[in-house]
C-alpha cells in the first residue's frame, strides 16, 4: 500500500483505492469492495485522479458551451456547476458547515455541534455565494482569453483541490 503513488506495487490495493476515491468523492458508479482504513488511505491518495476526471468533464462541457457560442460567462458558470453536480456538492457542503461553525464565534464544542447540523446557516450561504462567484469570475477571465486557458484552469483547479486530501 505504501508504494501506491509511485507505480508498481499491489494491484488489488490500487483498485481498492480508485474505487474508494471515485465511490466516495464522485457520482460515478464505483463498487467499493473494501471499507477500511487502508482502502480509505489509498482512496485519498487517488483523490487527485478523481478530481482530474471531474475537472475534465467540467472543462469539456464549458468548452462545448463556448464552442456553441455561449460566451465566456456561461462557460464559466457551467464549468463551476459541473463539479458540484459530479461530487454531490460534497465540497460545498463541507465549506458551508465550516463557515457556519467558525462564523458562530462560539466555543469549540458548540461550533462543532453547529458544523454537524444538516441545515445551512447565514455564514454558510454567504461563503458559498462568494466562493462560487469567485470561481465563476476566475474562469470567466480564463475562458475570455481562450477555451484552452479556461479548460486548463478548470481541470487544474479540480485536481489541485483534491491534493489536500
Amino acid at each position: 500500500m505504501r508504494n501506491l503513488p509511485s507505480g508498481g506495487g499491489d494491484y488489488p490495493a490500487r483498485m481498492d483505492g480508485l474505487r474508494f476515491a471515485f465511490g466516495t468523492l464522485t457520482v460515478f458508479p464505483a463498487r467499493i469492495t473494501r471499507w477500511d482504513r487502508d482502502a480509505a488511505r489509498a482512496g485519498m491518495l487517488c483523490a487527485p485522479l478523481a478530481g482530474l476526471v471531474v475537472g475534465l468533464c467540467a472543462a469539456a462541457l464549458g468548452g462545448a458551451f463556448l464552442a456553441l457560442g455561449s460566451g465566456p460567462l456561461l462557460a464559466a458558470v457551467v464549468s463551476t456547476a459541473v463539479p458540484a453536480v459530479l461530487t454531490r456538492g460534497l465540497h460545498l457542503d463541507g465549506l458551508a458547515d465550516t463557515a457556519d461553525g467558525l462564523g458562530s464565534a462560539k466555543p469549540a464544542e458548540d461550533a462543532l455541534r453547529i458544523m454537524k447540523q444538516s441545515d445551512v446557516g447565514p455564514f454558510g450561504v454567504i461563503v458559498l455565494l462568494l466562493v462560487l462567484l469567485a470561481q465563476v469570475a476566475a474562469l470567466f477571465e480564463l475562458y475570455g482569453e481562450s477555451w484552452a486557458h479556461g479548460a486548463a484552469g478548470t481541470a487544474l483547479a479540480a485536481t489541485v483541490a483534491r491534493l489536500a486530501l
